[in-house]
């Protein structure tokens, strides 16, 4: 998504779309890049322009199942808020897909969530990217097992980005998500303290307000990591979910402007979504749900 100065936050300029990749198939198998894992870097900032602001890179897990303009919206309204109202500097943006151990009902296979994200970021964003870390993955990763994995990535792999001085300079890594996840984070009983500890504690939050959440009542219960919660509010309203475009395709009705055209081509080619629960597997037990809800994510983080 273009910005009015043609740059993303990452600094560099808008990135042209492969030729292989403008009609909508893949220009190689998502099932390829899983069995061959590299992070991502093609669009991380590696210096910074502002040496005196604090490095920070969004990291955005979900379901994906499909991806939205919402979810590419959330990014962009970060990034705005960043900008005028912290003393950080973004220098990458992620989307995590989860593994198709989530098991949840509507879940298309982790190699079209991951393809799909790919569509989606190549051709409407110039600096957001997708890792598909968590998607390869056999078992459920938690959410917060999924930081530190980018953690590892860019601070010790990556040694972090360098300033204009060129001192190198470790990244604050947070997560992105909608306004449910608070609200599942301040519901007794399913997140446990030392989990939210560890995201909300460790890494912080950026919280995008969602319609017809009460994210003040949620917020009051979470008051220890208050300071690592950033609220960021919707100055143009936006309730799609993944799960509305679903129910849109299985009723045969158009998904037009509510999901990228390209991820809307991928989903006809491949008969996605005809069934809701035909792409997903066999629902997980209550003790199996209990163990994910303990780590995890809302229908926002992973709708």
């Amino acid at each position: 998504m273009q910005t009015s100065s043609s740059l993303a936050p990452n600094g560099n300029p808008p990135e042209p779309v492969p030729e292989s990749q403008t009609n909508g198939m893949p220009a190689s198998s998502a099932a390829d890049s899983m069995r061959e894992y590299s992070f991502p870097l093609r669009r991380l900032k590696r210096v910074m322009h502002d040496s005196s602001k604090t490095p920070l890179l969004l990291v955005a897990c979900g379901s994906f199942s499909p991806i939205t303009y919402l979810h590419l919206r959330m990014f962009e309204m970060a990034a705005d808020y960043v900008k005028f109202n912290t003393e950080f500097e973004i220098v990458g943006g992620y989307l995590s897909p989860v593994s198709d151990a989530y098991k949840k009902a509507g879940l298309a296979s982790a190699e079209h969530r991951v393809r799909m994200c790919e569509l989606a970021t190549d051709q409407t964003s110039d600096w957001l990217m997708v890792d598909p870390w968590e998607a390869m993955k056999k078992d459920y990763s938690p959410t917060a097992q999924v930081l530190d994995h980018f953690e590892h990535e860019i601070n010790m792999v990556q040694e972090g980005v360098a300033t204009s001085t060129g001192e190198r300079r470790n990244v604050r890594v947070a997560l992105l998500a909608g306004a449910d996840l608070i609200q599942t984070m301040s519901t007794p009983g399913v997140w446990s303290d030392k989990d939210l500890d560890h995201i909300l504690g460790r890494y912080g939050s950026f919280i995008v307000e969602r319609t017809g959440t009460d994210i003040d009542d949620a917020l009051a219960s979470l008051q220890p990591w208050k300071e690592n919660i950033y609220v960021i509010q919707q100055l143009i309203q936006n309730d799609v979910s993944s799960t509305k475009i679903r129910l849109f395709l299985r009723r045969e009705m158009s998904v037009r402007y509510l999901v990228p055209a390209p991820v809307i081509r991928y989903i006809e080619e491949h008969d996605l979504y005809e069934d809701d629960g035909a792409a997903s597997s066999h629902s997980v037990d209550k003790s199996e749900a209990k163990d994910t809800a303990n780590a995890e994510v809302s229908a926002a983080a992973k709708p």
